[in-house]
């Protein structure tokens, strides 16, 4: 077993270029307004602790002190939540059924997700796309990969509509969660074995010919919105990444908030508490129960992301007053000299829709697409 330590990638980190097409620019003001808080909570901190100082109240001065107390929140993150196995960076791939639909070459792929945990999913290649490493991927996480590609649900059809923008996509799922090496004897928290899974489905995209390994994005909803988000921040090869309203920081007062759960970090054996909200007769469990007596919050984890960008594509459980939490990653982003990374539009229910949607496709376009301008 191993500790995963990563530093930024310089490729996703890249300082801001100047516009190099039409189609950027009027992408750029599409999007731009996603990247400023709410009047109301511009500059508001919350309560959470700040990222920019390490976990004995030393401040972060440097850069240099920036990539140690980076090192810090992974290495405290992962002693917690437990190692992760080496990443497969190479991994077996079998191509069980290729078929063509709406322009698209669809294979159906099988992969280990985790040792001795195979895994089906979709892979969509849009038609004409050369062996050149040229094109962008976007991986796609659900509770099953059917939805992902369109066969199943409403407005969760993220990689078939990808794919027909030119991305490569992957759609991969898991019902329920991973348990790792079962649900017995979990060594590592659930939602942090759901993100390794990602690492090693991140590699089935880098190593196809089309896809540039450079940029990779990762989006998931619900579910697959702390799946995603646990992804992103956790491996950094990604290169952006969007998360669709899974509750971005603890918050007991909505239900669906649910990282106390035994199959997210509430994990302590396999007698499950009762499932709910947290409650004196119905308490907290696992590193869940540690993590809120030590005062973490997934802000924390979100600082990870900086200097690459990300969007919160909010609903019900990701409202407007989340800009608190968001904004310590701002801040460390500009004390690492970036601006117009951290991102989020707000929805009224938790269900995605048309617009919701096309701002996150808009979002993966500009960041990730050959003739990408990083505007700050």
């Amino acid at each position: 077993m191993l500790i995963l330590v990563c530093v930024p990638c310089s490729d996703a980190g890249e300082k801001s270029k100047s516009p190099d097409s039409e189609k950027s620019q009027q992408l750029w003001k599409q999007i731009a307004p996603y990247f400023t808080p709410a009047e109301e909570f511009k500059g508001d901190l919350g309560n959470y602790q700040s990222p920019l100082k390490f976990y004995d109240g030393r401040p972060v001065k440097t850069p240099e002190d920036w990539q140690a107390r980076r090192q810090e929140i992974l290495k405290t993150w992962h002693q917690k939540m437990g190692a992760w196995p080496p990443v497969y960076e190479h991994p077996k791939v079998e191509y069980l059924k290729q078929v063509e639909r709406e322009g698209l070459i669809q294979y159906t792929v099988r992969f280990d997700i985790a040792p001795g945990h195979p895994n089906t999913g979709y892979l969509l290649i849009p038609a004409g796309a050369k062996p050149d490493h040229s094109r962008p991927a976007v991986l796609v996480v659900y509770y099953e990969p059917e939805t992902g590609v369109g066969l199943k649900g409403e407005n969760r059809d993220f990689a078939l509509q990808l794919a027909k923008r030119g991305f490569v996509t992957f759609s991969v799922g898991h019902d329920y969660s991973l348990y790792y090496p079962n649900r017995e004897q979990a060594e590592i928290q659930p939602l942090s074995a759901l993100a390794y899974g990602a690492a090693n489905a991140f590699h089935v995209l880098a190593n196809r010919k089309e896809v540039d390994p450079d940029r990779i994005g990762i989006v998931g909803h619900s579910y697959g919105g702390k799946w995603a988000m646990f992804a992103s921040c956790l491996y950094d090869k990604f290169a952006c990444a969007a998360w669709s309203d899974g509750g971005i920081v603890f918050d007991e007062s909505r239900p669906s908030v649910n990282y106390w759960e035994p199959w997210y970090l509430g994990y302590e054996g396999p007698d499950f508490r009762k499932r709910g909200l947290p409650t004196k007769e119905n308490p907290r469990t696992g590193l869940y129960k540690e993590l809120i007596k030590e005062g973490h919050d997934l802000h924390e984890l979100h600082a990870l992301m900086a200097p690459r960008p990300f969007l919160v594509s909010g609903g019900a459980e990701d409202q407007p007053k989340q800009w608190r939490a968001l904004n310590h990653t701002i801040a460390v982003n500009r004390f690492l000299g970036y601006e117009n990374r951290v991102a989020m539009t707000n929805r009224e229910k938790h269900a995605p829709n048309p617009q919701s949607n096309e701002q996150m496709y808009q979002f993966f376009e500009y960041w990730l697409m050959p003739d990408q301008s990083q505007s700050d």
